[in-house]
């Protein structure tokens, strides 16, 4: 989908990056497309985003991988370049990005990519949080109390008000149930999990 955007018109305009910038930075921090379109500069911290007043009327930093803050301050140099204003995400006009403006051009993305969404639905955006949760989830450390640990630790991190509403991003993935099976096996045979 980042080639894809890539290759949106006009090419000589501020949107592929914007788009570009936007799909990656929901795919490795897990924001809500609502979160990133209401990013203001101010928002942008040495140590994260801060994001404002979420769905669950909280605020919240996540901290971003020295690649991805990278990448942000790519976009942002070539962002202050075109427009004023406050918003990080803005249209190829300088206004403010809408989810009116996003969603179709997602979808153009989506399908220009190849890419499918759950179930046979049309992909959107918030399966690109759904796939953070699962992949977090994957890298955390082995060990049902460290999982436990993680699990809550990604609930603060997602903004979810308790751990039951992180659940619901979870899916089975080949390494997970893996990691099920051997705890099964174990227990089984007699071990502890």
């Amino acid at each position: 989908m980042l080639d894809a955007a890539l290759q949106l018109e006009p090419s000589d305009s501020l949107q592929p990056h914007t788009y570009t910038t936007l799909i990656g930075l929901l795919a490795v921090t897990g924001l809500r497309i609502s979160e990133a379109l209401a990013l203001q500069f101010s928002d942008l911290t040495p140590q994260g985003l801060v994001i404002h007043k979420t769905k669950f009327q909280k605020t919240r930093l996540v901290p971003l991988h020295e690649t991805t803050a990278a990448a942000l301050n790519r976009y942002l140099i070539r962002r202050r370049e075109h427009y004023g204003g406050e918003r990080v995400f803005i249209t190829k006009d300088g206004c403010p990005l809408r989810y009116r403006d996003v969603y179709p051009t997602f979808q153009k993305l989506a399908k220009a990519a190849e890419v499918l969404g759950s179930r046979g639905r049309r992909p959107r955006w918030h399966e690109l949080r759904h796939t953070f949760a699962v992949r977090a989830l994957e890298a955390s450390p082995k060990g049902r109390q460290q999982v436990g640990q993680h699990l809550l630790a990604l609930a603060t991190y997602m903004g979810h008000v308790n751990i039951d509403a992180t659940y619901w991003y979870l899916e089975a993935t080949p390494e997970l149930l893996r990691d099920i099976a051997r705890a099964a096996e174990t227990f089984i045979r007699g071990g502890q999990l």
